[in-house]
């Protein structure tokens, strides 16, 4: 006890010997707003996860469980009273969309903001991967937009879910992911940028899959 309040009280003379100036009205503003100051001092000393098995699975979902093209998924978001975006129209029907083709199978996602990932600042899509991997999350088969899309029909309006997948190419030429997104006009199964470079902000939500033990 005695060795840690000591570091303490070092630490706490470090701190104040390179505080910035500040005026004594900003000195007071904190002093009387606690919270706040507690808030700010939280955000220099974030949560780390460390592993996969640190995220809580979020949702199972099947797979293989009945359309095996595009064409089928399409339909079946329609009679599902869904909608299919154009983009993710597009990348459904390139050869890179391909489903399970045995019998049905199960996995476990996780949805994880960019800054539960350890990023503070908006980060490309690259390295949002990278990450993911290092704790132990897999990327998504592509199947997992549209079979999320068909399986989240309680999505609360307002939400916006980017599915961790390998991109495929559209026809304009650019990388695509899938996304799942619930709007005033309904539930969307859309296509989002998916460049290694592109950039998303720490509140941007994926999905990846949670390995099973």
């Amino acid at each position: 006890m005695s060795s840690f309040c000591n570091q303490t009280a070092k630490f706490l003379a470090t701190v104040a010997q390179n505080m910035p100036e500040l005026s004594g009205d900003v000195m007071q503003g904190w002093i009387e707003n606690p919270r706040a100051l507690q808030k700010l001092l939280a955000g220099l000393n974030p949560p780390v996860v460390v592993s996969a098995t640190e995220f809580p699975i979020w949702k199972t979902i099947k797979l293989g469980t009945g359309p095996k093209s595009a064409d089928d998924f399409r339909k079946a978001i329609k009679a599902a009273g869904m909608k299919v975006g154009n983009w993710a129209s597009d990348i459904l029907g390139k050869p890179e969309f391909v489903v399970a083709d045995k019998e049905e199978t199960e996995v476990d996602l996780v949805k994880v903001t960019v800054a539960e990932l350890g990023f503070k600042k908006a980060t490309r899509r690259d390295q949002i991967y990278n990450r993911a991997k290092e704790l132990g999350l897999q990327i998504c088969p592509p199947e997992v937009g549209p079979q999320l899309r068909l399986q989240l029909a309680d999505q609360p309006n307002g939400e916006w879910i980017l599915i961790g997948m390998e991109p495929i190419r559209r026809s304009g030429g650019y990388l695509s992911v899938f996304s799942v997104e619930r709007s005033d006009s309904g539930l969307w199964l859309s296509g989002d940028y998916g460049g290694p470079g592109y950039v998303w902000d720490p509140d941007g939500v994926w999905v990846f899959v949670r390995p099973r033990k």
